[in-house]
């Protein structure tokens, strides 16, 4: 496979050698106030076609005929620049933008080019910039990014209190979430209120929902690309904010300027230190809360070499007095190496580590009665990637990334009556190696724009505990018995995979202002979040593909229109979508995911379905702009002896999601904004019968039927209002912005789940009616204001 990809890769690169001489620029495009590479910046030749844009780290190469040209460029919501260069020779442009003197502070609502829906080819893609996430309505008042791309279409969350998202009918696990390249396991604080996220480190988001390039994988369903700011290399920066519920603090500044540069950020919250003086003696010493910080820092070595280091370190403790509690946290490093071989090869070698843990532990004596959990999924990386820009109508982009992971499902200790008894659960490991290539390319003179490529992935099982061995069922839906179990050594390969994984995407641009898109994709997934929970918890364990448990695929297939009005203040896209999934997990009734090693005994793989239509509208320009999205979409699943072997609802299955979001400038200073959200109930497994036992009535499901009630839907508005620094004292070092808001403005009490319950507890009469009722559980069940204060020093 890999002759295969390096003979494609010979015959992308021979074709510069029939090329005529031409002439390459190249360049880096920055924000001229703090120095930050802007992400997709255009440059363009005046009065020509060709053109390109910058990549994740700021970088373009662009190669022309010789000639006297007016070099441009542009990002929104900047100020173009031009200048007149003659292109004899290849030589280097680089470009520092101010941002646009505009005299409303006129909300963005796209980072991207003003076309750039219509004319990219990647489609299923959405991009956020933190400015824009800012000004959502948020719960508390503070700016959050996962909560604002839950308002993106094809994205839901089964309801408040849940960790994490869903994209097109996936699970939470089916979304690599990564922080600057290395991934986050866990992307929630406080029970999913809120992401580990700090906005004030973040530069932008972005979301491949479908279109996914070679470049990614590991993950069926999403890539949530998370980008920190390098740290302004111009002057020193503080920025911070006190809220409702936590504060936070970042600084940024030259080490040498516009060499070297640092970043600090960090946040905590203090629910609990609010509450310690209206807590009774039983809950004296109760802990709720979360922290973390954010660290980057670069330094350009010369015009050819910079090197970054980030870090991530987050943490969150619940412990409802001195007898017990739990935490949990993820800790990220991050090295990257960016490197020019000449004008057209561009590379990045990155090395990350990523570790996420958690513990538990309750007792009041260690000594006599205690019990001690602690877990976690630690993984390494080695990732080199090169883009060779041929011409501004072809870029290839190859490379390679090894993952090494330790699975640590428990470390358990139990105390009782003195007696020590050691209930771990083994340690697992195993390595993910994947090479691809990808080419983006223009043909017919930009009528048509490709992006194609093949990823081939690898993984194996590693030995080093007990390989359990499981025979049939006794029939399906049942647990499968233990028949054998051997022990390894942690240098045998027990069972792995290979699988290829093409990729493919098309433009096709019907006239300046619409374009038809498609696009396919494999995706391939071998380690897996193991919970039978509707919204995932902290201590929910991971594992890796073993050789009793598959890996997972997906094949998607996408269609789209996209449309802009009115010199691009209006866009218009709809597209559709049709997921096939293969080995998918479920479990067996009852199943026991805590602390058992013959866990894989439990497990049942099925497959799945996913389809629908996305379809969304934004006004981008103006006083008055948003979006509005909604999404038609079924998720089912097929699993051997689950719901008499017919299709059933996923738990994450709605059918209906809407979302409106407005952003009004009242004046130079005020901005109103409102979020309303309506999203159709997810399913829920409920008794449909029952039966008498011994004089007691006992509540039965008859077919062992899964999902087969939904829970009320979901509806919210919420509102806010911005108040930033009044114009004349834009100058001055100190600049504070205030921030009014009511998360669930009216007040309803939407369910995240509903439950089953006899209304008396007395012992029903044999043959006599009972009364049962339905106990939904809300989360958020009234209005809640907030205000919060943010501020910046220069």
């Amino acid at each position: 496979m890999l002759k295969a990809l390096l003979l494609s890769l010979s015959f992308f690169l021979s074709l510069t050698l029939a090329a005529q001489e031409k002439v390459t620029v190249k360049g880096t495009v920055t924000d001229a106030t703090n120095g930050e590479t802007l992400i997709g910046a255009t440059i363009y030749l005046k009065g020509t076609t060709k053109g390109t844009t910058t990549n994740e780290y700021g970088f373009y190469s662009l190669t022309v005929e010789p000639g006297e040209y007016v070099i441009a460029a542009g990002y929104l919501g900047y100020q173009e620049q031009s200048r007149t260069e003659t292109f004899i020779g290849n030589f280097t442009a680089d470009f520092e933008l101010a941002e646009s003197g505009t005299q409303l502070a006129e909300i963005v609502v796209t980072a991207e080019e003003a076309d750039a829906n219509v004319a990219d080819v990647q489609m299923s893609v959405e991009q956020l910039d933190i400015s824009q996430i800012a000004r959502l309505p948020a719960l508390l008042g503070e700016v959050d990014v996962l909560r604002s791309i839950q308002l993106l279409p094809g994205v839901s969350t089964v309801g408040e209190g849940a960790a994490g998202f869903n994209v097109r009918g996936g699970s939470i696990d089916q979304n690599l979430v990564i922080l600057d390249e290395a991934p986050v396991f866990n992307s929630s604080h406080l029970f999913g209120f809120f992401s580990v996220f700090n906005p004030d480190a973040v530069k932008g988001v972005k979301l491949y929902k479908g279109g996914i390039p070679a470049r990614y994988g590991g993950r069926l369903s999403s890539i949530l690309d998370v980008r920190m700011k390098e740290g302004n290399s111009k002057q020193f920066q503080m920025d911070g904010g006190i809220g409702t519920i936590f504060s936070r603090l970042s600084v940024e500044a030259p080490i040498v300027k516009d060499k070297s540069s640092f970043l600090i950020a960090g946040r905590r919250s203090y629910i609990d230190v609010l509450a310690a003086p209206f807590l009774g003696d039983d809950l004296a010493g109760t802990s709720l809360n979360f922290y973390d910080l954010t660290l980057k820092t670069n330094y350009k070595f010369s015009d050819k070499d910079q090197v970054f280091l980030s870090g991530y370190f987050g943490r969150d403790n619940f412990a409802p007095g001195d007898q017990a509690g739990f935490s949990w946290g993820n800790t990220t490093t991050t090295l990257r190496w960016n490197h020019l071989f000449s004008d057209k090869l561009f590379s990045n070698l990155t090395f990350y580590y990523s570790d996420y843990d958690y513990a538990i532990n309750f007792g009041d004596d260690p000594e006599e009665d205690a019990f001690d959990w602690d877990a976690s999924i630690v993984n390494f990386s080695a990732k080199p990637e090169f883009s060779y820009f041929i011409n501004p109508d072809n870029v290839i982009r190859f490379g390679g990334q090894g993952i090494y992971y330790r699975f640590e499902p428990a470390n358990a200790i139990a105390v009782s009556d003195g007696t020590e008894i050691d209930i771990s659960v083994a340690n697992q490991w195993a390595t993910e190696t994947a090479v691809f290539v990808e080419n983006e390319q223009s043909i017919f003179e930009g009528r048509v724009k490709l992006n194609y490529g093949l990823r081939a992935s690898h993984f194996a099982y590693l030995g080093g505990r007990n390989v359990y061995e499981f025979g049939e069922a006794p029939r399906e839906g049942l647990a499968r018995p233990l028949t054998g179990a051997e022990p390894s050594e942690r240098s045998e390969t027990i069972k792995d995979w290979f699988n290829l994984e093409p990729r493919a995407s098309v433009q096709y641009q019907l006239t300046e202002t619409s374009s038809l898109k498609a696009s396919y994709q494999r995706t391939a997934q071998y380690i897996h979040l193991l919970s039978n929970t509707t919204a995932s918890v902290p201590l929910d364990i991971w594992t890796p593909s073993t050789n009793n448990i598959e890996p997972q695929l997906a094949d998607q297939y996408a269609i789209g229109y996209f449309r802009n009005f009115k010199s691009n203040t209006y866009e218009f896209g709809i597209e559709t979508y049709y997921k096939d999934f293969q080995n998918l997990i479920d479990y067996v009734d009852g199943a026991d995911l805590v602390l058992n090693e013959l866990v894989e005994g439990q497990i049942i793989s099925g497959k799945g379905r996913a389809y629908g239509a996305e379809f969304q509208i934004k006004k981008v320009k103006g006083r008055l702009n948003g979006w509005i999205n909604y999404t038609l979409a079924r998720t089912e699943l097929l699993t051997p002896g689950i719901n008499k072997t017919d299709w059933y609802p996923s738990r994450f299955d709605q059918t209906h999601n809407l979302n409106v979001t407005g952003f009004y400038e009242v004046s130079d200073r005020v901005t109103a904004s409102a979020t309303f959200a309506y999203i159709t109930g997810t399913p829920v497994t409920l008794a449909s019968s029952g039966y008498y036992q011994l004089g007691y009535f006992v509540p039965n499901n008859e077919g062992n039927g899964r999902n087969n009630f939904r829970i009320p839907d979901y509806h919210r508005l919420d509102v806010s209002v911005t108040l930033d620094p009044k114009k004349e004292n834009a100058d001055k070092r100190w600049q504070g912005q205030w921030i009014f808001g009511v998360y669930n403005l009216y007040s309803r009490r939407n369910p995240i789940t509903v439950s089953g319950r006899q209304d008396s507890d007395i012992r029903p009469i044999l043959g006599q009616a009972i009364n049962t009722e339905s106990v939904k559980l809300s989360v958020v069940g009234n209005f809640i204001p907030s205000i919060s204060y943010n501020f910046k020093f220069r």
